[in-house]
């Protein structure tokens, strides 16, 4: 790499995305003076980056098969703006972080143009869609891994990949006594941590759910308490117009998960990233999922692994609950609470085997491999 500014074009549209882009620009810009273009969420944003105008990187936040046809005009005219941003920038490189069914229409037009092409989180493959590993091979010059056994499919299929690891594997929890005073919270009572997830569409379809499992997990245990981190804001607001009706013992507040996980012996989580986190944290997670009907009819057919929560699937058994569409009700929720609550110690042992799965070589040498391509 020549001793120019580095023009990076990136996308991260999900939460954990943002976190995961801001910490690779953060290592390049520590090795090489850097001109970032594209769209990312408040961390990305800010190490200084070009966006185009009316843009927010939570427009690109769906799911499923029906909220992207849904939203597809508004998805065509980010994708119109970003595509002509990154071409009129001229940039070397593009990273994609997450999301890449958006982002492959990137990765396949900028590599014709002779533009490096990054992909950070491994899209899926190895779970379900797998014929998308052609196009992977012939428009991705580098995937970067979370986990070890994703690596290891590149490895097997003879595919450009680096195992870049997991920031949680450095994970440490909040100190007990700093959170109880920093959120005012009673040390004699038993916390419960509510992940209903960072999209809108999850929230909407979670909190209803949680809401009544929680109401049943109060009557079985009065000394519950129960503690829901809202992602941002915009989604705090959301979540407290579905709690109007409870009379829960709960607090909310935005940006507060690993504070929250972290005093919390048992969490329930939309199935993502956060579930990962709880149990990193040592807050036992009850791994929830559910769309709508459609999407689910579709989505279990094309599934090949037998887990949907990552720390299963780090584990490749299934040690945590998973409670799946039909499956998932304020009944089957307590089920498992109960018996989390009654017999925790045979999950711990499991935390440590987990964090090897997520040890990888890091951003610094990621960083250094971008700059070699």
């Amino acid at each position: 790499m020549s001793n120019k500014k580095l023009k990076i074009g990136i996308i991260a549209a999900e939460h954990s995305g943002d976190r995961l882009g801001a910490n690779l620009l953060t290592e390049l810009k520590n090795l090489h003076e850097v001109e970032i273009f594209g769209i990312g969420g408040p961390e990305i944003s800010s190490l200084g980056i070009s966006a185009p105008d009316r843009i927010n990187y939570q427009d690109l936040q769906v799911m499923g098969l029906i909220d992207p046809l849904l939203k597809l005009p508004k998805l065509l005219s980010i994708r119109k703006k970003l595509s002509k941003l990154f071409v009129d920038q001229k940039i070397d490189i593009f990273i994609g972080v997450d999301s890449p069914d958006f982002n492959m229409f990137f990765h396949k037009k900028l590599k014709g143009l002779g533009i490096k092409t990054v992909q950070v989180v491994s899209p899926s493959v190895w779970a379900w869609r797998e014929n998308r590993i052609k196009a992977i091979g012939s428009q991705i010059d580098l995937t970067m891994c979370l986990f070890k056994f994703e690596h290891d499919y590149y490895l097997e299929k003879e595919m450009s990949s680096f195992f870049l690891g997991h920031p949680f594997s450095d994970l440490k929890p909040s100190i007990l006594k700093d959170v109880l005073e920093k959120y005012q919270l009673n040390s004699f009572q038993d916390f419960i941590c509510i992940l209903p997830g960072s999209r809108k569409s999850e929230i909407l379809y979670m909190m209803p759910i949680f809401i009544k499992a929680a109401e049943k997990i109060f009557a079985f245990n009065s000394n519950a308490f129960f503690l829901i981190p809202a992602a941002n804001e915009d989604l705090k607001v959301l979540i407290q117009n579905t709690l109007e009706q409870t009379k829960l013992n709960y607090q909310l507040t935005s940006s507060a998960a690993k504070d929250y996980l972290s005093i919390s012996k048992i969490s329930i989580v939309t199935s993502g990233t956060a579930s990962l986190e709880s149990a990193v944290l040592g807050s036992l997670p009850i791994i929830c999922y559910k769309t709508n009907p459609f999407n689910y009819a579709i989505l279990s057919r094309m599934i090949k692994t037998p887990f949907i929560g990552l720390p299963n699937l780090l584990l490749q058994k299934h040690l945590f609950p998973e409670l799946v569409q039909h499956e998932l009700t304020p009944e089957a929720i307590t089920h498992h609470y109960k018996n989390l609550y009654l017999d925790p110690h045979k999950y711990h042992s499991q935390i440590e085997e987990m964090n090897a799965a997520m040890q990888g070589k890091g951003f610094e040498e990621a960083a250094h491999l971008l700059l070699s391509l």
